[in-house]
Parts: C-alpha cells; structure tokens; sequence
C-alpha cells in the first residue's frame, strides 16, 4: 500500500498483506483509494479535502485519513478499536511524519459518545462488511455532533448503505466487491 496522491504521494505504508480477518483488517486497495479521491477532488460537489478536518471511522491502517493529509487536510482524527489496527496507523502516521497533525483514539466508532471538540468536515467510513456497523457509526456521529454542516461523508461497503437523514447521497460506484457511497450533511 501507498500514499497514491499527494505531497506524501509514493510513501509506502506499513503492510498488512491481505488484511487480518481476526482484526477486521481489509485495506482499501490502492485502487479503490484513488477511485475515491478522484471523485471527492473531481466531483461536481467541490473538493471537500484542502483545509478539512477528516474523521477516519474504523481506520484500519489510517490510509484514507494519510491520503487526505496528503492532499491538503489540516488534521486527521484516527477511530478504531483494534490492538493491531492501532499500532499500524502509529506505524504509518510516523512514516508520513504526521504525528502533530492526527489524532488516534481507541474508541467503538459505533459508541463515539458525545464530540467536546470542532465537528468534522469529512469522514471516512470503512467499517468491516455486512455487520451493519457503518449505520451505527453514522447514527452515533450524528447524534454526538461530529458531524459539521455541509460535511462530505465517504462510505466503503459490500452494499449500498442506509443513508440516515439528514444525510443526503450526492453519489455511489461499485469497484469490485466494494461500494463506496457518497453523502452530504446539509449546510445550515
């Protein structure tokens, strides 16, 4: 895996190989990552990346969250609940040398409890597959106030999600097994 665009664009990122099923660890692949970036950057929608402050929700390896340092976000707030998950993006946060500018809490994405902070201009949301988590997680966000107006939500799932009001969709493509949904929070 690497950063595909970008300042850090060529960095290599810690591997994991195919993931780890046990862990919940199924990157997204290179590919489907620069399939993203390219519709958030390129998209009709305004590039919701330069400047934003990005939720990575089940981060995983925190790849989503690294590409979006490398391409203009002033500040990654990395979630998940995984021993292995945890110290892969420690890992890659220290490969990027973006230690002063993330942030990684070992929190229950679907649990995140109340955001005593600024909300969020862009989320990810890349939750293991089938378990329904990613609504949960939506759910939990919303209602904690992690969410900023006009906010850009970037959802990775085997299958078209349920997007909850006041969520809008404003886009979803299928890359191989995987459907990546775009939504909006609406502005105030």
């Amino acid at each position: 895996m690497r950063i595909v665009g970008g300042n850090l664009r060529g960095l290599k990122l810690a591997d994991v190989g195919d993931g780890d099923a046990a862990a919940h660890l199924r990157p997204t692949t290179d590919r489907v990552r620069e399939a993203i970036f390219n519709l958030l950057i390129n998209g009709t929608h305004g590039n919701p990346v330069p400047g934003a402050r990005v939720l990575d929700l089940f981060a995983g390896t925190g790849a989503l969250g690294l590409e979006a340092l490398s391409r203009g976000a002033t500040r990654v707030a990395f979630v998940d609940d995984g021993v292995k998950a945890r110290a892969l993006i420690r890992s890659n946060v220290e490969k990027a040398r973006a230690m002063g500018v993330t942030d990684l809490w070992r929190r229950d994405a679907t649990a995140l409890g109340e955001n005593r902070g600024a909300a969020y201009d862009l989320i990810f949301l890349d939750p293991p597959y089938g378990q329904g988590l990613g609504e949960r997680a939506i759910a939990s966000a919303l209602s904690g106030g992690w969410i900023a107006p006009g906010a850009m939500i970037v959802w990775e799932e085997s299958r078209a999600p349920v997007i909850p009001a006041p969520l809008g969709q404003i886009d979803q493509r299928r890359y191989g097994d995987s459907i990546v949904t775009l939504a909006r929070m609406p502005s105030m």
